[in-house]
């Protein structure tokens, strides 16, 4: 690997034509579809698409085809097919769709405000994960300025992820033969623990949950009835407490768990070590707050490998500046169950409706509504010329060994993939770190760190040429 000449192409092409395209891509807001039922409408999802493509045509790679897939009325996808000298193929996934804007966003920043501070791009989808085109063909194309050889490279952008990625299944079906049969897999969706290294994903929680509505009256009354009527809010807090322990957060459904591999469990303790104490720091924890445990790896398998419940939205409950002295009618609360690898999301919001539902307290009318249900992913054991090629790019191009943990989010995509290709292998990496902050206020692109991971991506994709071309068997 000729590291100076990757280097010399990676870092112009970030900083003099990445970023000012990201910068204009932070403006537009294209929420995902469950956010903006409107998406068509509006054109914004429409007005990234045709700045990607633009981009992408402008910096054409050899023999590279571009296609806009628009199928019914589904969100677009963009299909980019890079020949390369061997007919194996590396697949390369990122997503376009944003996440709403949220509340808390400090003086300057905004969702679709962009704001350069120092090397820090802040603005709503830069990192989560409009970065993921660019570096996909940036790596590629470092190979191709330094000579350098590669499989075939085909690479996929979807556009409602953040929705659950429910048009990517018709996608993929109708362009499998033209996809064909990748034996490496690039998802640049993840995260990472620091900025010190390259960080890979191991696993991903999948995603249950839905609207729990509780009603107990017909409209709003006095509340000098309270002791009579009871409160639609201790009746969903009572209801709550049959799936989780509010003292301690552990969920009380044996379902929901799964047992985790012995593997999982050393990277997790691995993982605490390289992060020592700045994992709980990570948090923008209020003064006095702490973590739910002082175990770092403990901390570390719970968010990847143990279930947990968070309230995520609520209705019928009016601001405090509206709050009248008034009995409510109703409380709704959106539930957001994340689920370890191995757990059925679908029986789980089943499970959650049955358990919810059953023997309402006060004989109050009470219903579950599930509407997520996504599947997490264990990562298949990494082949050696994968870990060795991830330790050496991270040795080469941050100056320090790969690292692994899971990531507590949901990728519907990987689940899919992995059921779909068994045989082959998954490098899941992002640049999610730090108070990165996705979906919340002050979201932020580490571009020094950005640039450091295509290099890495070009040179596993170099390296996954190599091992073919040392053993065809491979």
């Amino acid at each position: 690997m000729d590291a100076a000449a990757i280097r010399n192409y990676v870092d112009p092409l970030w900083n003099d034509s990445i970023v000012p395209e990201l910068i204009e891509y932070v403006r537009i807001p294209n929420k995902s579809p469950a956010f903006d039922k409107q998406w068509r409408e509006h054109g914004y999802m429409d007005q990234v698409v045709a700045r990607f493509e633009a981009w992408a045509r402008n910096h054409p790679l050899k023999g590279m085809t571009l296609e806009v897939v628009r199928t019914d009325k589904r969100t677009p996808l963009i299909l980019i097919d890079v020949p390369g000298q061997s007919d194996d193929c590396v697949l390369l996934y990122g997503h376009l769709d944003k996440q709403p804007e949220m509340t808390g966003w400090r003086e300057g920043l905004g969702p679709w405000q962009p704001a350069l501070e120092g090397e820090r791009l802040y603005g709503r989808g830069a990192a989560d994960d409009g970065y993921s085109m660019f570096a996909c063909l940036g790596a590629i194309g470092a190979l191709d300025a330094a000579a350098i050889p590669h499989a075939r490279c085909v690479v996929i952008i979807e556009a409602c992820e953040e929705s659950g990625s429910f048009d990517l299944p018709h996608h993929i079906a109708a362009l499998g033969d033209r996809i064909g049969k990748p034996s490496l897999v690039i998802g640049l969706d993840s995260g990472c623990g620091n900025y010190d290294q390259l960080w890979c994903t191991t696993s991903l929680r999948g995603l249950a949950g839905g609207t729990l509505r509780v009603e107990v009256l017909t409209e709003g009354i006095h509340s000098g009835a309270s002791g009579i009527v009871p409160d639609s809010f201790r009746i969903a807090r009572m209801l709550l407490n049959r799936i989780e322990d509010e003292k301690t957060g552990r969920i009380l459904v044996p379902e929901y768990h799964v047992p985790i591999p012995e593997s999982r469990v050393q990277e997790a303790h691995t993982a605490a070590a390289i992060l020592a104490d700045s994992l709980p720091a990570e948090f923008p924890f209020v003064e006095g707050a702490r973590a739910a445990s002082d175990d770092l790896a403990e901390l570390i398998l719970n968010r990847d490998w143990r279930p947990a419940l968070s309230i995520i939205g609520a209705d019928g409950i009016p601001t405090i500046g509206n709050a009248g002295n008034v009995l409510r009618p109703m409380t709704a609360l959106k539930l957001s169950l994340r689920i370890p690898p191995g757990c059925n999301p679908k029986l789980a919001n089943k499970s959650m409706k049955d358990i919810l539902e059953k023997d309402p307290p006060y004989g109050a009318k009470v219903t579950f509504s599930g509407d997520w249900a996504a599947s997490g992913w264990n990562a298949p054991e990494l082949a050696p010329w994968l870990e060795a090629s991830l330790g050496t790019a991270s040795e080469r191009w941050f100056g320090k060994p790969a690292a692994y943990m899971g990531l507590g989010g949901t990728i519907p995509f990987m689940s899919m993939l992995g059921e779909k290709f068994p045989e082959a292998q998954f490098l899941i990496t992002g640049v999610l770190g730090p108070h990165s902050n996705a979906h919340g206020p002050n979201e932020f692109l580490h571009i020094p760190f950005v640039r450091k991971l295509t290099c890495c991506v070009a040179e596993v994709i170099a390296d996954h040429f190599r091992r073919t071309a040392a053993n065809p068997a491979l």
